[in-house]
């Protein structure tokens, strides 16, 4: 039984045992935050400030920028543009958020390079850019680079945790498919509907989320042991969940667990805005997600068929699409 202090664990990634204590609490919760992760604050910082520029930006500019049609993954989506839950079959009222999202900076066409797979070219559509605002595209592409750099960190810990050689998942992540999203979740003007939340209950697809939050009232919970947990905030730090792709990976001896943004307290609805940036990473579009050897008790079977990553990306994906 998971108890609300030990949830989700506070890890410094320098610590002697993090890999030890991050397979801990990706067994028990698929959640942690982590500190100590050597990532520049003046580019976390910065990518927070130009984010928040953008969505204080006249609807008509943010519209700008909207996803072109439905299904496209990146640029603007407006309030209400989304239902999460709805990746999981469920029918809720729409999200209470708004969000931007952008993905790889660089692309194989630009290197004169072409897709073996030509789904792939899904994850390279080109992310369009407010010409009101024109350091939002440089922020964001540092923010992104920063990123990788630190799941590529996190990743060699994952390896040991899994008692794999610290590289196992270099030549998985080297061309990796990932995306960025910052959202924006503004003071409520009026009470929401049945069922509504900032985001609803779900699952994310890949190998992990990175994110960054504030503490304003309304915050993000994950469903450990049937009870809903606020995840803590800690200064300086990031908040790592599992995806279903790394759940797939490890056999579900590690978890990729429902977790969701509730709606703040009535009393203080009208003025909690609440602001995030979620780094969605994804294997390389062609690398085979099959069960890891350290994960099969004996006796046992894997759970799941082999799968590409960029199958399993887009398989996820098409379900919200409905």
């Amino acid at each position: 039984m998971v108890h609300g202090a030990d949830a989700v664990p506070v890890i410094d990634l320098h610590d002697h045992d993090a890999a030890t204590r991050i397979a801990a609490a990706c067994e028990r919760s698929g959640f942690l935050v982590i500190t100590n992760h050597d990532v520049d604050d003046d580019v976390v910082g910065r990518a927070w400030e130009v984010a928040t520029k953008f969505f204080d930006l006249p609807l008509e500019h943010k519209m700008s920028v909207a996803m072109p049609y439905p299904g496209y993954p990146y640029g603007y989506a407006p309030l209400q543009g989304e239902r999460l839950a709805a990746s999981l079959g469920a029918e809720t009222p729409p999200d209470l958020k708004e969000t931007f999202s952008m993905g790889p900076p660089s692309s194989p066409f630009e290197r004169g390079e072409a897709c073996a797979d030509p789904a792939e070219a899904f994850v390279y559509e080109p992310t369009p850019w407010p010409a009101a605002l024109p350091e939002f595209q440089t922020a964001m592409q540092a923010y992104y680079s920063a990123q990788a750099e630190l799941v590529s960190r996190i990743m060699r810990l994952f390896a040991v945790a899994l008692d794999l050689s610290d590289d196992f998942f270099e030549t998985r992540i080297d061309r990796h498919t990932s995306a960025l999203r910052v959202l924006n979740y503004p003071a409520l003007t009026r009470p929401p509907a049945a069922g509504q939340l900032r985001a609803g209950a779900h699952t994310d697809y890949g190998t992990l989320t990175v994110l960054k939050a504030d503490d304003s009232p309304g915050g993000l919970e994950v469903l450990v042991d049937e009870r809903w947990f606020a995840v803590p905030l800690v200064e300086g730090s990031f908040i790592v969940n599992l995806g279903d792709a790394m759940a797939r990976w490890t056999n579900d001896r590690w978890r990729s667990t429902l977790h969701r943004v509730v709606v703040p307290p009535a009393e203080v609805a009208a003025t909690a805005r609440r602001q995030s940036i979620a780094f969605f990473h994804n294997a390389n579009w062609d690398a085979v997600i099959e069960c890891i050897p350290s994960c099969l008790a004996p006796g046992d079977s894997p759970r799941y068929a082999p799968v590409t990553a960029g199958q399993h990306l887009m398989s996820k994906f098409q379900a919200t699409q409905h």
